[in-house]
């Protein structure tokens, strides 16, 4: 229902920075809560839902570079009407907790392209033609499993990697998905210089892809 509330934190213009639409004006839309607890998250600050950090809904769309758990609750209508990219990415925190049939549908039927990221701890409720891109979190302290059937319903899946272990635990995770459809991307982790060659060197070996933050290397964000 396009009355339907979604906890909102942030809703911004910019350039989608990794996968496959990288370089891709975007609006970024970005849901408030995640109980993965990955601890290398660079957006902490979406993970709580506290009634006492929530705005009205104008103080939550003038934020600029805030970086705080501040929120708003904004109806599916309210979304579209400053959704102004053709590319829109609902993003998180972990948007997949929520149910996102009517903003993909209807923002898809208005002629946009629809990218969830997530990373795949729920289960997916969204529409058949939005692009899905699942950041599998393995062994994270929330204690949440990767669910099959997000990684089934991907169309690419992006891993995070910082050492050889992570490098063989997507390797497990792809061999129980014979039939899977998604790109696979590397992304090393925090950029460094050791992850990048790890990167490099499993993409080579495995037919995979290395995805690099681009939008931190030009500043934008």
């Amino acid at each position: 229902m396009l009355g339907d509330l979604l906890p909102v934190n942030e809703v911004f213009e910019s350039l989608q920075g990794e996968g496959h639409f990288t370089g891709t004006p975007s609006t970024f839309i970005r849901l408030q809560g995640c109980p993965v607890g990955c601890p290398w998250c660079d957006t902490k600050y979406t993970w709580p839902v506290e009634p006492a950090d929530e705005r009205p809904w104008p103080k939550i769309l003038a934020k600029t570079e805030q970086t705080n758990s501040t929120y708003a609750r904004l109806t599916i209508s309210q979304l579209i009407d400053r959704a102004s990219a053709k590319h829109i990415v609902v993003t998180g925190g972990e948007p997949a907790q929520y149910d996102l049939m009517s903003l993909s549908a209807t923002l898809i039927e208005l002629g946009r392209r629809v990218q969830i990221e997530t990373s795949g701890t729920f289960p997916l409720r969204v529409d058949s033609r939005a692009w899905v891109t699942v950041s599998p979190k393995l062994a994270m302290p929330g204690g949440l499993t990767v669910k099959a059937e997000a990684l089934n319903r991907a169309d690419e899946i992006k891993h995070v990697v910082g050492k050889p272990a992570d490098v063989e635990a997507l390797k497990l995770l792809l061999d129980a998905l014979p039939e899977r459809k998604a790109i696979v991307y590397v992304q090393p982790l925090s950029g460094s210089a050791k992850a990048t060659r790890l990167c490099t060197e499993a993409a080579d070996a495995n037919g995979w892809r290395v995805s690099i933050q681009t939008h931190r290397l030009i500043g934008v964000r």
